[in-house]
C-alpha cells in the first residue's frame, strides 16, 4: 500500500490546512491582519436541505455571499441526483449577486444568465421552487444590467426572486 503523499499534492491534514482568510461582507478577501466581517457556518458539516434552508435564510437576508457558498456546498452534495444542475445554478444567482454588488456587470450578467439557464431547467415546483419565474427575473436584472437600465455597484437597487 502506497505511503500518504506529502506537499502540495497531498492529502489535507491538521498540518496543512490554511488559516481561513479574512473576508468583507461580498466575501472578498481582506489583508491576513485584518478582522473578518462575515462570518458563516461550516457547510460541509451541513446536510445538503441544511445548505438549501440556509442559503435561502441568507437570500432573503440578501446576504448573497452566504447564499452563494451555501448553494454551492448544496451542489456537490447532490451530484448523481438530477438536482446538481438546480443547485449549481442557485449558487450561480447567489454568486451574480454578488458581483453584481461589487460593482462587475460582466461577472453579474454571465452568472445570473448561467444560473437562470440552469434553473429554468427545472419543472416548476422543483423543491418547492417557481423555477421559471426565477429564471425569468434572473434574465430581466441580466438585461437590465446590459442595457445600462441597473447599475452595478453597492447602491444597486433590485429584488432578488423568492426561492
Amino acid at each position: 500500500m502506497p505511503q500518504e503523499a506529502t506537499g502540495k499534492t497531498g492529502t489535507p491534514s491538521e498540518g496543512r490546512l490554511k488559516p481561513e482568510r479574512p473576508r468583507d461582507e461580498l466575501g472578498r478577501p481582506l489583508p491576513w491582519d485584518q478582522p473578518t466581517r462575515i462570518h458563516l457556518p461550516d457547510f460541509d458539516e451541513m446536510t445538503l436541505e441544511a445548505n438549501d434552508r440556509a442559503a435561502r435564510a441568507y437570500l432573503a437576508a440578501r446576504e448573497f455571499f452566504g447564499a452563494h457558498e451555501a448553494w454551492e456546498t448544496a451542489w456537490k452534495q447532490a451530484k448523481g441526483t438530477g438536482d446538481e444542475e438546480l443547485f449549481k445554478g442557485l449558487s450561480q444567482m447567489g454568486a451574480g449577486y454578488v458581483h453584481l454588488l461589487r460593482g462587475n456587470p460582466h461577472g453579474t450578467m454571465m452568472l445570473l444568465r448561467r444560473g437562470a439557464a440552469r434553473i429554468g431547467g427545472y419543472p416548476d415546483g422543483t423543491h418547492g421552487i417557481s423555477t421559471g419565474a426565477v429564471a425569468a427575473t434572473l434574465e430581466a436584472t441580466a438585461r437590465a444590467v446590459e442595457d445600462g437600465e441597473l447599475l452595478t455597484g453597492p447602491e444597486a437597487t433590485f429584488e432578488p426572486p423568492a426561492v
